[in-house]
């Protein structure tokens, strides 16, 4: 049984159609990246997938449940992250996730949950002090209560610098070591390759198409050279990538790594391997086409 099936999926908004026809299916255990730029109808998907927004027409299938006729059984299995909102700047960290706890009738460990994300020394702050990748933190610790099958996370690497970005891999790749399965919207394509299986492109309120994200960073990509930023860098660090058989060239400049991989698809795979060996990626730079660009290609070829 798939985890979600869409069929159709359509949402109108008087003569604006916001989501035309989405046809999806996310198998159990995906990591499944949901990629385009802002108003492509991402948003409007994941609404509909938690039931905040009604369809117009189609049918979908969250763990088996139609949302609209069965939101309960939905919600108490999935863990969400909004886009924006739902936290009370009076609050504190450990307030917004006890209320969570509560509501979830879960019995998960505050400052467990604190600890994942990176905040513990925020916990009793109010959430109002806290900058916008805290924030944006506390909101991913929120999702995780319960140990949800499904976690639906809407821009959940906007406002998270190169740190905060590092923890959400971290964090994901905890949650599918457990069996969840993680379907995420975004436009940043260098962060999204790290940890899906599999991505697909909306624009104009169209799925495009849906790939493998190394198939897709292969089509969309000429370029093999590839720049990452490494805190701490060891003095063999270019010598034990170069060894990699995916890589030609490896050089280490002032914590800078330069590589250039045997083809544009091995880049993906080479930083990905390098991210869960345990290596600190601070940044990472592609010399491949912006995802905007990769966008206009996937939708010329659909013309």
């Amino acid at each position: 049984m798939p985890i979600i099936e869409a069929r159709s999926l359509t949402k109108r908004y008087g003569d604006i159609t916001a989501l035309d026809g989405l046809t999806l299916r996310v198998e159990r255990g995906e990591s499944f990246g949901f990629l385009g730029p802002n108003g492509a109808g991402k948003s409007t998907a994941i609404n509909i997938f938690l039931d905040l927004v009604r369809r117009s027409s189609g049918s979908l299938s969250i763990l088996g449940y139609d949302p609209e006729e069965n939101p309960l059984e939905v919600r108490k299995r999935v863990g969400s992250l909004p886009e924006a909102g739902g936290l009370y700047p009076r609050d504190t960290p450990r307030d917004h996730l006890q209320f969570a706890v509560r509501m979830n009738e879960a019995d998960d460990d505050i400052d467990e949950l604190l600890g994942r994300v990176g905040i513990e020394d925020a916990a009793d702050r109010t959430i109002g002090g806290l900058s916008k990748g805290m924030r944006q933190r506390l909101r991913l610790a929120t999702a995780l209560v319960g140990q949800p099958e499904l976690l639906l996370l809407d821009e959940p690497l906007s406002g998270l610098d190169p740190a905060g970005a590092r923890v959400f891999r971290e964090v994901i790749r905890k949650e599918r070591a457990r069996g969840a399965t993680v379907f995420f919207s975004s436009h940043i394509m260098d962060q999204v390759e790290l940890i899906c299986d599999r991505v697909g492109v909306m624009h104009g309120g169209r799925l495009l198409l849906t790939d493998d994200v190394h198939e897709f960073r292969r089509e969309m990509d000429a370029d093999p050279q590839l720049t990452l930023a490494v805190e701490s860098p060891s003095e063999d660090l270019a010598e034990r990538v170069s060894a990699s058989e995916r890589v030609t060239e490896a050089t280490v400049d002032d914590g800078t790594l330069h590589l250039t991989c045997r083809s544009p698809a091995d880049k993906s795979a080479v930083v990905r391997w390098l991210d869960e060996s345990g290596m600190a990626i601070a940044d990472l730079h592609s010399r491949g086409p912006s995802l905007e660009q990769a966008f206009l290609r996937a939708a010329e070829a659909e013309r």
